[in-house]
């Protein structure tokens, strides 16, 4: 079976032969690993790449898996499914900072009210004694903060609420600000 995953906004193709339960074989274009898995819980996976053991845990997004290997998070999308699955973005993506496994919180970075960019770093969760920075999927404003440092958090859960940043007023609107304010106060004084 061919897969065709997106990272980012880079496309990962590889093959897929299953080899019988809870084993596969992936193939890159001419590099083949032997994947051997184990569900250890809703969340958590004992994977062995290549006889190399590790613990992976995956989490749903709005724009696919969450997909935490070795203190690293990859966002992967099914490109087979990518129309049917919104593109992430302010207009429509998330509003909200999910943890992609269970951890716990460690550090807040930002402050309610605060401006943030795309990419900037939101709060730091630690799972498995790995710290990761979850950060803001797109550019806006934080409008909440849902948690505590030392909070315990799970995949779902709401950390950061975040609404895309205000839009400027139409230069029409703004060249009749002054002339509005102007009228009022020149009312007012009668």
């Amino acid at each position: 079976m061919d897969v065709r995953l997106r990272h980012n906004e880079k496309i990962i193709a590889f093959s897929v032969e299953p080899a019988g339960d809870g084993r596969f074989s992936a193939t890159f274009g001419d590099r083949r690993v032997d994947v051997a898995f184990e569900r250890i819980s809703e969340h958590q996976l004992r994977l062995s790449v290549d006889g190399c053991q590790t613990l992976a845990f995956v989490a749903e997004t709005p724009e696919g898996k969450a997909v935490m290997v070795d203190g690293r998070t990859f966002l992967l999308a099914d490109e087979r499914a990518a129309g049917t699955r919104s593109r992430p973005g302010a207009a429509n993506g998330p509003k909200a900072v999910t943890p992609p496994m269970p951890a716990v919180v460690t550090q807040i970075l930002v402050a309610t009210g605060q401006a943030v960019e795309k990419g900037q770093g939101l709060l730091v969760v630690s799972a498995m004694k790995m710290d990761t920075i979850l950060t803001a999927p797109f550019a806006g404003v934080v409008t909440r903060i849902n948690v505590a440092e030392g909070q315990k958090v799970a995949p779902g859960q709401v950390l950061v609420d975040l609404d895309p940043p205000a839009a400027d007023p139409p230069a029409a609107d703004r060249a009749a600000e002054p002339a509005a304010d102007a009228a009022s106060i020149d009312q007012g004084g009668r």
